[in-house]
């Protein structure tokens, strides 16, 4: 805990963001970090509440220990509150920019709508072992002289491979991008986090011994059966990018797009990067977004810094309540009004709204048909309105792993969910040389996951090369 009566004298400070209004002028990170005396406060307000659920099941899957480094922030030892935050996360920047932060969903005070601000502090605490020089390779003492592949460098990959390396294993990553860091990368927008946090990383990881072999497609440049005969063992780690498709009539229509493609070439755009597919560019455009998810405010803020002349939101959802009921959902993750910043900054949002299709002009859209939708989700008769629209991006989800290449070459077991299917403990598929992590085995979901199912899989595959395993669990 922190201070013993914390969070009587202080109030909940958050970060502040840039104005609306200059931040959709840049693509860089916009937050406002608070100064170190307001830091300590903010973690002196961690109470001894006795069962602290921010990081059981409920509140954070790498099972940070969060009250343990609120006390050493409070008592103003930033390299032991490194060295603990390290202990269960390899990549607290990532985690404290990009996290939905269920932990502070989970945290004691919340019953009064005050939470720790547990994800600042811990970006907080990541930034300032980068700044004082608390992060330094970790190369393992011993080579065991075993070969692991890792196909993805997304956060799962990048976690696994990053233990083994320190387990002492010869650790081949390979990624079918340019560069390194998966959908961290070319998903998710440099104003969340920009990719120097990723490079970092990458440094670190190969003064360990990690090797990354970019622009390898497995299953395409290079078939599975080499990979599986060359190693000793293999982990998928590439994620689950196979759009779902809403089958709406009219989604042919140029300007429509699946949002990651979109957000891909954003990206790869602000870093330098050559961008060889059709340009898709929303300035001087109307914008509808469908969907109301993560990847679809990407796509909000993304649109807005090129220079959209509107941005629209279509959620089938209704409208949640302002605030959830506490005792009836404490400390799981709750259904409730959340604005992101990128919706703050000037989207307009249409809930209870169906999409009906794609209307155009041409061959080109022009709109997207809508409906009001009941309870049940079902379109209301007479409520049919229809938004202009120069560009619609879909982003409803994902319908598990590419099958195409790899995955058919393996021969892997999936379930109907398009998820590879492996044992909940040892992470290994129905190929017994073979491990999976992150959202290809368990389908969309969160970074911090992702890290969790890394760090668990490298364990499952060093027992397996070795007997035993000395990585945490």
């Amino acid at each position: 805990m922190g201070k013993v009566t914390g969070f009587l004298e202080y109030d909940r400070q958050e970060q502040k963001y840039q104005l609306a209004g200059e931040r959709v002028r840049h693509f860089r990170e916009f937050t406002l970090p608070l100064d170190t005396n307001d830091l300590r406060k903010q973690a002196g307000r961690c109470m001894d509440c006795g069962i602290p659920f921010c990081h059981g099941p409920t509140g954070c899957p790498v099972h940070n220990q969060i009250p343990d480094w609120n006390d050493l922030v409070w008592s103003d030892d930033w390299e032991e509150a490194a060295r603990n935050l390290h202990t269960t996360n390899n990549f607290p920047e990532f985690t404290g920019r990009i996290c939905p932060a269920p932990c502070e969903e989970a945290c004691t005070l919340n019953l009064e709508n005050q939470p720790v601000t547990i994800k600042t502090i811990e970006q907080a605490i990541a930034d300032k072992a980068w700044e004082m020089g608390f992060v330094k390779p970790e190369p393992a003492e011993i080579q065991t002289g075993k070969r692991v592949a890792v196909i993805g460098s997304g956060p799962a990959g990048m976690a696994a491979a990053q233990q083994l390396a320190r387990a002492g294993h010869e650790v081949h990553v390979f990624e079918r991008q340019a560069k390194p860091g998966g959908l961290l990368r070319y998903g998710i927008p440099d104003f969340k986090m920009e990719k120097y946090h990723i490079e970092r990383r990458v440094k670190q990881m190969e003064a360990e011994g990690v090797i990354f072999h970019c622009g390898v497609n497995i299953g395409v440049d290079r078939s599975f059966a080499s990979l599986h005969n060359e190693f000793d063992a293999v982990l998928f780690a590439g994620g689950a990018e196979d759009p779902r498709n809403p089958n709406l009539p009219g989604q042919d229509l140029a300007g429509v797009y699946y949002a990651m493609p979109y957000l891909t070439q954003s990206n790869q755009r602000v870093n330098g990067e050559d961008v060889t597919d059709e340009p898709i560019l929303a300035g001087g455009k109307h914008v509808v977004v469908i969907g109301g998810g993560d990847t679809a405010s990407d796509c909000v803020g993304t649109a807005f810094r090129q220079g959209a002349l509107s941005v629209t939101q279509l959620d089938i959802r209704p409208k949640p309540p302002e605030r959830e009921d506490k005792l009836t959902v404490w400390p799981y993750w709750p259904t409730k009004m959340r604005t992101s910043s990128s919706q703050a900054e000037g989207a307009e949002r249409e809930f209870q709204a169906a999409t009906l299709g794609v209307v155009g002009k041409k061959g080109r859209v022009s709109g997207v048909q809508c409906a009001r939708v009941d309870e049940k989700r079902q379109p209301i008769p007479g409520s049919e309105f229809i938004l202009k629209a120069d560009l619609v991006f879909i982003a409803i989800g994902f319908a598990g792993s590419v099958k195409e290449g790899l995955l058919e070459q393996s021969g892997v077991a999936m379930d109907r969910r398009g998820n590879v299917v492996a044992d909940d403990r040892s992470y290994r598929t129905s190929n017994d040389k073979v491990f999976v992590a992150g959202d290809m085995r368990r389908g969309q979901s969160l970074v911090v996951w992702a890290i969790r199912e890394g760090r668990q899989a490298a364990r499952s595959i060093d027992t397996f090369l070795m007997g035993s395993s000395t990585l945490p669990a």
